[in-house]
Protein backbone atom coordinates (compact mmCIF):
# COMPACT_ATOMS: atom_id res chain seq x y z
CA UNK A 1 0.00 0.00 0.00
CA UNK A 2 2.32 2.88 1.17
CA UNK A 3 5.78 2.48 1.06
CA UNK A 4 7.65 2.56 4.71
CA UNK A 5 9.38 5.64 5.55
CA UNK A 6 13.19 5.41 6.02
CA UNK A 7 13.85 8.05 8.34
CA UNK A 8 10.65 7.88 11.27
CA UNK A 9 9.70 4.94 13.30
CA UNK A 10 6.78 2.96 12.30
CA UNK A 11 5.58 3.33 15.56
CA UNK A 12 5.51 7.14 15.63
CA UNK A 13 3.78 7.58 12.61
CA UNK A 14 0.60 8.76 11.67
CA UNK A 15 0.38 6.96 8.47
CA UNK A 16 -1.59 3.48 7.65
CA UNK A 17 1.44 1.68 6.57
CA UNK A 18 0.36 -2.27 6.84
CA UNK A 19 3.50 -4.51 7.08
CA UNK A 20 2.33 -7.54 5.08
CA UNK A 21 4.31 -10.58 5.96
CA UNK A 22 6.87 -12.57 3.12
CA UNK A 23 3.76 -14.63 2.28
CA UNK A 24 1.93 -11.12 1.72
CA UNK A 25 -0.36 -11.43 4.86
CA UNK A 26 -1.17 -9.48 8.02
CA UNK A 27 -2.74 -11.28 10.51
CA UNK A 28 -6.41 -9.48 11.04
CA UNK A 29 -8.38 -10.20 14.55
CA UNK A 30 -12.45 -9.09 14.33
CA UNK A 31 -13.79 -7.94 17.68
CA UNK A 32 -17.69 -7.39 18.00
CA UNK A 33 -18.15 -3.34 18.56
CA UNK A 34 -21.05 -4.08 21.08
CA UNK A 35 -18.44 -5.95 23.42
CA UNK A 36 -15.15 -6.11 22.65
CA UNK A 37 -15.66 -9.96 22.11
CA UNK A 38 -12.36 -12.12 20.12
CA UNK A 39 -14.63 -13.14 17.33
CA UNK A 40 -11.89 -14.20 14.61
CA UNK A 41 -8.79 -14.65 13.52
CA UNK A 42 -7.96 -14.55 9.79
CA UNK A 43 -5.32 -13.50 7.09
CA UNK A 44 -5.30 -10.33 4.37
CA UNK A 45 -3.50 -9.92 1.76
CA UNK A 46 -3.63 -6.16 0.26
CA UNK A 47 -6.35 -6.46 -2.06
CA UNK A 48 -8.69 -8.02 1.16
CA UNK A 49 -7.64 -5.12 2.85
CA UNK A 50 -8.34 -2.45 0.20
CA UNK A 51 -11.37 -4.13 -0.58
CA UNK A 52 -12.57 -3.95 3.16
CA UNK A 53 -11.76 -0.30 3.16
CA UNK A 54 -13.20 0.51 0.45
CA UNK A 55 -16.89 -2.15 0.95
CA UNK A 56 -16.79 -1.22 4.62
CA UNK A 57 -17.19 -5.07 4.84
CA UNK A 58 -14.58 -7.86 6.02
CA UNK A 59 -12.47 -9.25 3.37
CA UNK A 60 -9.83 -11.77 4.06
CA UNK A 61 -7.56 -14.18 2.21
CA UNK A 62 -8.12 -17.88 2.34
CA UNK A 63 -5.21 -19.95 3.02
CA UNK A 64 -6.64 -23.13 2.43
CA UNK A 65 -8.57 -21.96 -1.52
CA UNK A 66 -6.27 -19.37 -2.37
CA UNK A 67 -8.85 -16.78 -3.20
CA UNK A 68 -10.39 -13.72 -1.91
CA UNK A 69 -13.42 -13.90 0.63
CA UNK A 70 -16.28 -11.89 1.84
CA UNK A 71 -16.90 -12.93 5.55
CA UNK A 72 -20.74 -13.92 5.17
CA UNK A 73 -21.05 -14.61 1.27
CA UNK A 74 -22.65 -18.01 1.55
CA UNK A 75 -23.50 -18.06 5.39
CA UNK A 76 -25.07 -14.08 5.29
CA UNK A 77 -22.72 -13.66 8.58
CA UNK A 78 -21.52 -10.67 7.36
CA UNK A 79 -19.25 -8.31 9.23
CA UNK A 80 -19.64 -4.64 9.26
CA UNK A 81 -16.39 -2.80 9.87
CA UNK A 82 -17.21 0.17 12.45
CA UNK A 83 -13.07 0.71 12.75
CA UNK A 84 -9.87 -0.81 11.45
CA UNK A 85 -6.80 -0.49 14.20
CA UNK A 86 -3.44 -1.66 13.47
CA UNK A 87 -0.51 -2.60 16.23
CA UNK A 88 2.07 -0.25 16.95
CA UNK A 89 4.75 -1.78 14.36
CA UNK A 90 1.56 -2.19 11.89
CA UNK A 91 2.23 -5.71 11.34
CA UNK A 92 -1.76 -7.23 12.49
CA UNK A 93 -4.95 -5.72 11.64
CA UNK A 94 -7.94 -5.58 13.90
CA UNK A 95 -11.40 -5.12 12.79
CA UNK A 96 -13.81 -4.08 14.96
CA UNK A 97 -16.80 -5.63 13.42
CA UNK A 98 -21.28 -5.61 13.88
CA UNK A 99 -21.45 -9.14 13.40
CA UNK A 100 -24.33 -10.51 11.69
CA UNK A 101 -24.92 -14.30 13.00
CA UNK A 102 -22.20 -16.27 14.35
CA UNK A 103 -18.27 -15.33 13.28
CA UNK A 104 -17.78 -18.75 13.38
CA UNK A 105 -18.16 -21.56 10.71
CA UNK A 106 -18.97 -23.85 13.48
CA UNK A 107 -21.93 -22.06 14.37
CA UNK A 108 -20.77 -20.25 17.30
CA UNK A 109 -20.39 -16.79 18.02
CA UNK A 110 -16.54 -17.01 18.17
CA UNK A 111 -13.85 -18.95 17.13
CA UNK A 112 -12.12 -18.98 20.47
CA UNK A 113 -14.80 -21.22 22.09
CA UNK A 114 -12.24 -23.19 23.71
CA UNK A 115 -10.88 -22.57 27.39
CA UNK A 116 -7.64 -24.64 27.78
CA UNK A 117 -7.29 -25.77 31.35
CA UNK A 118 -5.09 -28.16 34.12
CA UNK A 119 -7.33 -30.72 36.37
CA UNK A 120 -6.07 -29.15 38.56
CA UNK A 121 -7.45 -25.18 37.16
CA UNK A 122 -3.72 -23.82 37.11
CA UNK A 123 -2.34 -21.80 33.67
CA UNK A 124 -0.45 -23.99 31.68
CA UNK A 125 2.90 -23.06 31.86
CA UNK A 126 4.66 -24.83 28.72
CA UNK A 127 8.32 -25.60 27.86
CA UNK A 128 11.06 -22.52 27.92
Amino acid sequence: MIALMSDMKIEETDLFQPRFGADGLIPAVATDSSDGRLLMLAYMNEAALKKTVETGEAWYWSRSRSELWRKGATSGHVQRVIEIRTDCDQDAIQLIVEQTGPACHTDRRSCFYRVVETPEGLKLKFKD
